[in-house]
């Protein structure tokens, strides 16, 4: 086992780059666990005075835009203000010491309401592994890496200047087969001589690396985020909303959406970045740093934690409840049970009553955060969910086929609370994943009558919101959709035409390093019998 201070090597190192980590350098912060947190009250007003004189509705016009920028600048200086007034010091904590409380072995009691800042701020971050999944991938159908991620695993967080997130290495890139019924959701590249028309990229699973960084976490963090759904909303008309046993254990009654299921489990032998299927790709990459982490002497603990937008946060749920249902996180050379976390954004029901029954009774600890006026978290199962009073007799003596169940805690956040938000009917506003984290970062929990005043807390940009979207008031002066490649990625070479570089070349999976893994992952059953759809392939064959 290396040393804490020496470069980490792991056995497949592809994803690893030769040169040293970049280093988290900025000491451990001390977050604030606030009991008492002050609210803020936004005043806007407009008046509208009618005058005979051209030239007095002309100053008086001016005036009113004076006083209104005058107002804009008081709101936003009364906003930080009182965002700082949130983190006043009642009781310091390191995160480090409420680690495990945070991530949910609690489910979140006491944490949520009013809102624990230690608390918010994981959210956020662990939104912005999800949201980095968005930000990556190329969705332009005429480039010809379109499907794929536009960067080296390498240098992916610091291409997407996620400063807090550089104390993780990537250690794995995740792929789905394309040759699934959910057209919605892929996306092909007209041209076929790059990029694979038979996968898209989908993720990826990183490790805590940096030191200072494990030390702040007080675990050794293993992150899979799953990316979601660019087309928004479209992919819902592709769900056929009909439940599939899960086949990950034993039980024939644990069903989840067929659609989730295909695209986790199915594969393509004829392309080599799907030619293992999503399950088989993450299975493989935890039972590795599991095992190489795991039996060490470094004495950290280590978490798994799982993240989503969307469909992305089917994925999440769908992974979690897998990864704990083989036992995989059980480490018996320490006889230490890895804790599972999910969190989950704007997600969909995934399966049914009895599913969400097995997530609780395998320890899964889940925090749904969601807009209130998104319409994805109400589907599948719009009729017979959890809040039918009959769900479970239905299930167990007709077999429903239709029967869903949201799985554990549920932050509800209203878009109508934030001042920085304009009102709109747009539902792609509602689900987007930028604006849910505004939400997460001005929300302070419950009064009577409804939420408190919105304050925002952290130092994160409002801008971020209008990044894929168009949901900011315009006041605030930021166009809609504003994130994009400069030029769509072209540049001048050095004879002066305008080109689209190629890309670092993407390798994909060791057949015989997953193969070696998932070896392992089915040693772990007693009868010796391999589980439906993880299948080991021999060394060289396609």
């Amino acid at each position: 086992m290396a040393s804490p201070s020496s470069p980490i090597t792991l056995k497949n190192p592809i994803f690893f780059t030769s040169f040293p980590h970049n280093i988290f350098k900025t000491k451990p912060k001390t977050l604030i666990l606030t009991t008492k947190i002050k609210t803020c009250s936004i005043i806007c007003s407009t008046s509208c005075t009618s005058v005979n004189s051209s030239t007095t509705q002309q100053n008086l016009k001016q005036n009113q835009t004076l006083v209104s920028d005058n107002k804009r600048e008081e709101e936003k200086a009364l906003v930080k203000e009182e965002g700082k007034a949130a983190l006043e010091v009642e009781e310091e904590v390191n995160l480090r010491e409420i680690w495990r409380e945070v991530q949910g072995c609690n489910n979140w009691e006491g944490l949520l309401d009013p809102m624990n800042n230690h608390l918010r701020r994981e959210i956020i971050r662990y939104g912005e592994f999800a949201q980095a999944c968005y930000d990556s991938f190329d969705f332009d159908p005429h480039s010809k890496y379109c499907g794929s991620c536009k960067y080296h695993p390498s240098d992916f967080f610091p291409n997407l200047d996620l400063n807090l997130h550089k104390g993780y290495t990537i250690t794995r890139y995740l792929y789905a087969t394309s040759n699934i019924n959910l057209p919605n959701f892929f996306q092909r590249s007209k041209l076929s001589s790059i990029w694979s028309q038979h996968a898209n990229w989908m993720g990826y699973v990183a490790v805590a690396t940096n030191e200072e960084e494990v030390a702040r976490l007080g675990r050794r963090d293993i992150v899979i985020a799953w990316r979601g759904t660019v087309t928004y909303l479209e992919w819902i008309y592709d769900l056929k909303d009909i439940l599939c046993s899960a086949n990950f254990g034993d039980d024939p009654l644990i069903k989840i959406e067929l659609g989730f299921h295909d695209l986790y489990t199915k594969k393509e032998d004829s392309c080599k970045f799907s030619s293992f299927s999503a399950r088989e790709q993450v299975l493989a990459e935890v039972k590795r740093l599991l095992e190489y982490y795991g039996t060490g002497e470094e004495g950290h603990e280590i978490s798994i934690t799982v993240t989503g937008h969307s469909l992305g946060a089917a994925l999440a749920l769908v992974s979690a409840y897998d990864i704990a249902e083989l036992n995989l996180n059980h480490i018996p050379e320490k006889n230490y049970k890895v804790p599972i976390s999910v969190f989950s954004f704007s997600g969909p029901r995934v399966g049914n009553l009895r599913f969400k029954e097995r997530c609780e009774e395998l320890g899964l600890k889940v925090l749904r955060v969601v807009n209130v006026h998104d319409k994805v978290p109400s589907v599948p199962g719009i009729f017979t969910n959890e809040k039918f009073q009959f769900q479970k007799y239905i299930e167990e003596t007709t077999s429903f086929p239709w029967s869903y169940a949201h799985v554990g805690v549920e932050l509800a956040l209203d878009h109508k609370k934030s001042p920085f938000l304009k009102q709109t009917k747009d539902l792609g506003c509602a689900h987007n994943l930028e604006a849910l984290l505004h939400l997460v970062d001005g929300y302070h929990g419950k009064e009577e009558g409804g939420e408190k005043k919105f304050c925002l807390v952290t130092k994160r940009d409002i801008a971020l919101v209008n990044k894929s979207c168009d949901f900011l008031r315009s006041d605030y002066h930021v166009p809609p959709c504003w994130r994009q490649d400069e030029n769509k990625g072209m540049v001048k070479n050095e004879d002066g035409r305008w080109i689209l570089p190629d890309r670092p070349r993407l390798e994909p999976h060791q057949p015989e390093d997953i193969t070696h893994h998932l070896q392992k992952v089915i040693g772990k059953f007693n009868d010796g019998d391999p589980k439906p759809t993880i299948t080991v392939k021999r060394l060289g064959q396609n």
